[in-house]
């Protein structure tokens, strides 16, 4: 239900979203270096080709962004200037494919080579392809940051698929969890499709017929070399999580049974004191991992299934339902409910 949160502060992904923002807001009259403060992160160095980024710069960058923006919708904007040529060996691989079932593939195996600013899934029913979204590093669909991470996320997938399908691609419908913002007119000039607001899930949808159409830049040589670098990176990402995101990945896959922080050093092989070292290192406790572990388990309980909190509760490791919600209020200043009856169904056509 939960994939782990990757490596919040290795700086191991491309710098391309957050030059995508900069330059949005370069554009409308704010200093990059505004943009950029607190990131650790200079102007002169985000075309770089060897300037790597973490997730902590990232939201950084955006938090900067959603505060000095005079336009609200600057992350949809961001994300028309993500092109397929913006993604390295990933875009090459992708332009590259046979098909664009390949292409499509791809994509979802490998996006996390990218620093994604949400995790993304696809199935395909009769006549549309759908694609699912969850925000990596915003778990709460009613904050307003959730609500900039997809803007961008979509937008830019938008931008990437109008490049492998032609100009005349379109989505065939959008829907956000989250009730719609005051600049929802902006989502309609962006994706020129019908948009759903206050839905269960947070997805893209589009004709499937577009799969059958030519790949006018299918190489196979190009496309073997591109796939084996991306496979290279994507072994590079998955092993440079430090040892905060080995706790999340141990966490999100036994949830219910959370040890105390002997039992994780004994599983880790550690001894607690080093353990804490390491943690201490990457700027993070073992308490703060499995507070975020449950809470982004909870939201994803209330958010996906038909569980009642005294369930939920059991679940989390909570003696019952009324301290499971004083710590959702605690994390999220939101009761249970909030989650649940989110979907006011408000549509855009």
């Amino acid at each position: 239900m939960q994939r782990a949160t990757p490596s919040f502060e290795h700086r191991i992904y491309p710098a391309h979203k957050i030059a995508a923002l900069v330059g949005v807001l370069v554009d409308k009259g704010v200093p990059a270096a505004e943009v950029l403060a607190g990131s650790g992160l200079a102007e002169s160095r985000l075309n770089a080709a060897a300037t790597r980024v973490s997730y902590r710069q990232m939201l950084t960058v955006c938090r900067n962004a959603m505060r000095l923006s005079p336009d609200p919708a600057v992350a949809l904007q961001a994300g028309q200037r993500m092109h397929v040529t913006a993604y390295g060996m990933y875009g090459y691989a992708l332009l590259s494919s046979p098909t664009h079932a390949d292409s499509v593939d791809f994509a979802v195996k490998h996006h996390r080579v990218m620093g994604p600013a949400a995790d993304m899934s696809v199935r395909q029913s009769d006549d549309e392809v759908i694609f699912s979204y969850r925000p990596v590093l915003a778990p709460d669909p009613t904050n307003a940051f959730y609500r900039f991470v997809t803007e961008f996320q979509l937008s830019s997938h938008l931008t990437i698929t109008t490049d492998l399908y032609g100009a005349a691609f379109r989505f065939s419908q959008v829907r956000l969890s989250y009730p719609a913002p005051p600049h929802a007119p902006a989502y309609r000039k962006v994706f020129k499709c019908p948009v759903h607001f206050g839905q269960p899930v947070d997805e893209l949808r589009f004709n499937s017929d577009w799969l059958a159409e030519p790949m006018p830049f299918a190489d196979p040589i190009t496309n073997a070399m591109a796939r084996e670098m991306c496979e290279k990176s994507l072994a590079e990402v998955d092993q440079a999580g430090g040892i905060a995101a080995e706790i999340r990945r141990i966490l999100v896959g036994q949830p219910g049974r959370f040890p105390g922080i002997e039992a994780m050093a004994e599983a880790l092989r550690l001894n607690p004191r080093t353990l804490r070292r390491k943690l201490d290192a990457e700027e993070t406790s073992y308490r703060s991992i499995l507070a975020d572990v449950r809470m982004r388990l909870a939201i994803g309980y209330l958010r996906e299934t038909r569980m009642t909190n005294e369930e939920i509760a059991s679940r989390l490791g909570y003696s019952d339902a009324a301290n499971f919600r004083h710590a959702l209020s605690r994390w999220t200043r939101k009761n249970p409910s909030d989650f649940r009856a989110s979907h006011t169904g408000e549509n855009l056509p």
